[in-house]
């Protein structure tokens, strides 16, 4: 690279070195006096250094590899062999690494096992991570999960979560009436002392299993009592000073058939000064009337990030008397809203939005189910509402066409639960246009939230979606050259390109395949006031404005365009600017937390859903490769379960990454991602929601190319079957 007069990397690696926290190009350029054209310089040179690994880039930040900022959040996790306090980061950009523990040392708050915390950090002689507790962000609930054992005549109760190693003894008398492998919640002390204050039912039952999830990730499930009164207290809106009456606007909610709140709604019509045009207006609740900043709802809100969904419950992020109340757009009742109307050309394009801060009456209120037969023909529509919708959808497919969004093709499966909450069976629900249609409304709404604040120069949290990294288009192209598709090196990937490349393996046996490879290529999307775009959707800008009762990064913007438009005094503080890149660092850990929780809750009821079939055969594919043996996904369930190496073949495995297979060294038999496989069941585990298969059947998929690879390790048959998970 030609010498400018910015910093050398010596200069910059010294300067991310010592910065207290993360760091960007903007703050190295302002250190550096790097200006103008310099930029761009200074933009590749740190590309540079961090694909030779000399610094790690996480969207706009960058930061040392391997290494905490000086200041980070952490999480408690346990204690060491010591008795000292260990925590985690609660975010780590180190995809090949594990996440640092960190000891906490010092005289500064005390934490507790769970509590999220602000440490300084430092290393000891040894170069281990030291932790001196600035402040504790969040105390650990007062109750957690534990399974009561019994050992003869001694209860013992056993934390549900495995960061939790303390077992606590009791009086046998106290529990007497407890059957052994019972869930129950405890209520412990600072004093590591517990006692039992609810018999939740036997560990299997579907209500322990959700709970299971919402206390291992440490999930807030109750509000406490000072937020429920705020909320209470909360009465209608009226239209006051600067609200706009739209009541006679006849909009629309379409929501799922069980949906118990509406904090969307639609309403198009043609445009009357444009031939072929639509006028789409879309009704968001206007939830920062009755969240305001700094409020107890507001805290709590901020705390859980999200709600989270269960096969059999939600954990709000706010209080019914809000979601399922004064915040849902119930038929024929005034409500308080914010409203984007939205002005498109016949082709498709936006050409101009106006912001509105309004009081409505949803007119109608409509399941997908119920809107899609009316769209089909299959039901009167009087007014021609639907009509009108769907003309308008018409017209926004052009320009989402026009604009090329990745159009990955992974449908999702359900978890149907009896009214007893067993599983009855998992479905994938059909995709109708309907979906489609709001999708898109929401969609055009989001971008046009962003650009508002933009214009306005108001910063806000944008939802961002980088592009995938040089490594993770490496490992594509390898893999896709196994199936004779050629990737060019040095091609700046679009969303166009993977399309391309979807297009080809359509209707083959490979499809699944490459759409489930494509997805792991891809980066995480997250939170951020620094705008990095949505690679997936491929927009310039984009942020989540469509559902503030249930994401707390929608509540920001709403604030954020109030500010901007001047809508009223409850907009974005100028506390709260100077805070977002710490929100959105927190509530796009929260997002983590939410979904892996679901995650994990789907896994435990599967589980036990087939704990009673075990040594029935099904069929499945293969979902992970790994080098300790392979992941099946059940076609029929879902279900994820895995097949250690030991149960493959009697000989030497071969385990090539870049083709995402195993290779036996003597029988040349494969086993590779994608492939279809009839399993037995040989072990179900409904606590820790794992399954362990063997095959019984496999068929390959499309004979990959034979070429030149770099060598593969082999991979020793094991003589002891392991029944771990695994990391995939």
């Amino acid at each position: 690279m030609a010498k400018t007069d910015g910093p050398t990397r010596d200069e910059i690696l010294r300067f991310v070195a010592e910065s207290p926290g993360r760091v960007g190009k903007r703050e190295i350029a302002r250190a550096f006096g790097v200006k103008g054209g310099e930029r761009i310089q200074l933009k590749n040179l740190l590309t540079e250094m961090a694909e030779e690994g000399l610094l790690a880039k996480t969207g706009k930040h960058i930061g040392m590899p391997g290494k905490l900022p000086r200041v980070t959040l952490l999480v408690v996790t346990g204690r060491n062999d010591d008795g000292d306090l260990v925590a985690e980061p609660t975010q780590w950009d180190d995809d090949d690494g594990a996440k640092p523990k960190v000891t906490l040392v010092g005289k500064g708050p005390a934490p507790a096992i769970g509590d999220r915390l602000l440490a300084r950090i430092s290393q000891d002689a040894d170069e281990r991570p030291l932790g001196r507790v600035i402040k504790v962000i969040e105390r650990r609930p007062a109750t957690t999960l534990a399974v009561l054992e019994r050992f003869g005549d001694k209860p013992q109760l056993t934390p549900i979560t495995k960061k939790e190693r303390d077992v606590y003894f009791l009086d046998p008398a106290d529990v007497k009436d407890v059957a052994s492998n019972t869930l129950v919640k405890i209520e412990v002390d600072r004093r590591r002392s517990a006692r039992i204050v609810e018999v939740v039912g036997p560990v299997g039952s579907e209500q322990a299993v959700s709970l299971i999830a919402i206390h291992a990730h440490g999930i807030p499930d109750r509000f406490p009592e000072r937020v429920l009164v705020e909320a209470e207290a909360a009465t209608p809106a009226r239209l006051e000073s600067g609200r706009e009456d739209w009541r006679d606007v006849p909009f629309v909610t379409i929501d799922p058939a069980d949906a118990k709140d509406h904090d969307d709604a639609v309403f198009a019509e043609p445009d009357p000064h444009n031939e072929g045009g639509a006028i789409v207006t879309v009704a968001i609740a206007d939830v920062a009337h009755y969240v305001t900043t700094g409020s107890a709802m507001d805290e709590e809100a901020r705390l859980r990030g999200n709600s989270t969904y269960f096969p059999d419950r939600v954990v709000p992020m706010l209080p019914e008397r809000i979601s399922n109340d004064l915040c849902s757009l119930r038929e024929g009742e005034a409500r308080a809203a914010m409203a984007i109307r939205m002005v498109f050309a016949a082709d498709g394009r936006k050409q101009r939005h106006s912001v509105h801060r309004i009081l409505m009456r949803s007119a109608r209120r409509l399941s997908y189910q119920e809107a899609q037969t009316i769209a089909d023909g299959k039901a009167s529509d009087i007014s021609g509402q639907i009509q009108d919708l769907w003309n308008a959808y018409a017209i926004l497919k052009r320009g989402r066409q026009s604009r090329e969004p990745m159009e990955l093709d992974l449908p999702e499966r359900k978890i149907l639960l009896t009214p007893e909450g067993e599983v009855l069976r998992v479905v994938v629900p059909e995709r109708l246009d309907a979906h489609k249609l709001i999708e898109e409304f929401m969609i055009q709404a989001n971008v046009a939230a962003s650009e508002t604040c933009e214009a306005k120069r108001i910063p806000l949290l944008y939802r961002i979606h980088d592009a995938p990294g040089l490594d993770k288009i490496d490992a594509l192209r390898e893999f896709l050259a196994t199936l004779e598709i050629r990737l060019a090196r040095g091609t700046r990937m679009r969303p166009s390109h993977f399309n391309d490349i979807l297009s080809r393996v359509e209707g083959t046996p490979n499809a699944q395949l490459v759409n489930e490879v494509i997805l792991r290529s891809q980066s995480q999307a997250e939170y951020s006031p620094d705008n990095l775009g949505h690679f997936g959707l491929n927009l310039r800008r984009y942020a989540h404005f469509t559902s503030p009762i249930r994401r707390y990064a929608d509540l920001i913007v709403h604030r954020a365009l109030i500010r901007a438009e001047g809508l009223g005094e409850d907009g974005l503080t100028d506390d709260e600017i100077a805070s977002l890149t710490v929100i959105g660092e927190e509530i796009s850990a929260t997002e983590r937390r939410s979904m892996l929780a679901e995650r994990d809750t789907i896994d435990r009821l599967i589980a036990g859903w087939l704990a009673d079939k075990v040594g029935a055969t099904f069929e499945g594919r293969i979902a992970g490769v790994t080098k300790s043996g392979l992941f099946v996904k059940l076609a029929e369930s879902g279900g994820d379960g895995f097949i250690p190496i030991s149960m493959l073949a009697n000989e030497y495995m071969i385990y090539d990454e870049d083709a995402h297979e195993l290779v036996g060294e003597t029988s040349g038999v494969t086993y590779r991602l994608g492939d279809r496989v009839t399993v037995r069941l040989m072990e179900a585990a409904p606590i820790s929601g794992a399954l362990r298969f063997e095959i019984e059947d496999h068929e390959a998929t499309a004979a990959p190319k034979k070429r030149a690879r770099r060598p593969m390790r082999p991979v020793r048959r094991n003589s002891r079957p392991s029944f771990k998970r695994g990391k995939r």
